[in-house]
């Protein structure tokens, strides 16, 4: 268990260092662009840590670990690029079909920004598995 909380914990840095970087200034006036006013000036943060907390484990559930009981990197890509997928779909799809004005673009760009962020965190939690001594029969 304690091996489980470091790979979680890491994965963790990996993920907030690599999305904090992409909303806070690779994407940020993108972001307020394609808002406008649907945006909060002041984001509720327990919200926000609640999404990351909860995704953070769903890609070591259903792409890391079941890449490190496979052995298998381009398994975990895989597995993380659909959750990626799936998980921001979910928001962006929901959101452009129920939200006035919802801008296409941001969805397009969105969905393509977190199949590569869940792709490339999963693939560093693989690494961070390895690291740690975390092999197959882990997830069984």
């Amino acid at each position: 268990m304690p091996r489980l909380l470091g790979l979680y914990a890491l994965t963790a840095v990996v993920f907030f260092a690599i999305d904090l970087v992409w909303l806070g200034v690779v994407a940020s006036g993108f972001y307020k662009r394609q808002m406008g006013d649907l945006m909060r000036p002041d984001p509720q943060w327990g919200a926000a840590l609640a999404f990351y907390a909860l995704y953070i484990a769903g890609i070591l559930v259903f792409a890391v670990l079941p890449g490190v009981e496979s052995q298998s990197l381009s398994r975990t890509v895989a597995l993380g690029a659909f959750f990626g997928l799936v998980a921001y779909a979910t928001f962006d799809l929901t959101s452009l079909a129920l939200v006035r004005d919802f801008p296409p673009t941001m969805v397009v760009v969105d969905l393509i920004w977190g199949t590569v962020l869940t792709a490339s965190v999963a693939a560093a939690g693989w690494g961070i598995a390895s690291w740690l001594g975390i092999g197959a029969g882990v997830a069984g």
